[in-house]
């Protein structure tokens, strides 16, 4: 009987540290991060392959943008930039 109360407390325990385990890696919902609707700074990466610009606000705070290949062409490191974003990101 007491090997039967011994499995079912250790059991439970494992079964609660999983499911809280689980639980603290997740964001809290309906939060999406953070972004400027408009941004001045730094370029500091263009990354030609993935359409992607990221920029080192004036804060400090580094940000990574989609854009189009045309207009990241027009860009190299270190320029300086104002953008305004078009549309809001998807929270994933």
């Amino acid at each position: 009987m007491r090997k039967m109360w011994m499995i079912l407390l250790v059991g439970s325990a494992v079964s609660l540290m999983l499911w809280n385990g689980a639980a603290l890696g997740q964001g809290p919902a309906g939060k999406c991060p953070a972004t400027p609707e408009t941004l001045q700074g730094q370029v500091v990466k263009i990354d030609m392959d993935l359409g992607k610009v990221t920029v080192r606000g004036t804060d400090g705070i580094t940000h990574e943008f989609q854009a189009a290949k045309e207009t990241l062409q027009e860009y190299k490191v270190g320029d300086r930039i104002a953008a305004k974003l078009r549309e809001a990101p998807a929270c994933k």
